[in-house]
């Protein structure tokens, strides 16, 4: 599904400010210690241990790339989340990431 140019940074821009407020929200509860530092549609999150994870919006694809560890992942929205082309979600891979680079369960959601 294809987004306008403003449908596609609003929606960008609001799954990388979740994702930052959910950071936020473990920092202050002490779950887990991870430095999000955001530059334009960049967010790279510094995991315990030293490895990084990196989000990185792609508007003249309309996509949202997630760089991790276990490897590299294109996400576009379907009319209802951004998943990948084997159909998996966003957040639920971002998850599955973040716990894998973290050593404990974490799970972002909506």
């Amino acid at each position: 599904m294809s987004l306008s140019d403003a449908d596609y940074h609003a929606k960008a821009h609001a799954l990388l400010a979740r994702i930052e407020a959910q950071i936020d929200a473990w920092l202050d509860e002490d779950v887990v210690d991870i430095d999000a530092h955001r530059t334009g549609g960049l967010l790279e999150l510094s995991m315990p241990g030293g490895s990084k994870i990196v989000l990185n919006t792609q508007p003249p694809l309309q996509e949202i790339w997630l760089a991790a560890r276990s490897g590299g992942y294109h996400f576009k929205w379907d009319g209802s989340q951004w998943v990948d082309r084997e159909g998996q979600e966003f957040l639920a891979r971002l998850s599955r990431s973040a716990s894998e680079q973290a050593g404990q369960a974490l799970k972002f959601s909506a």
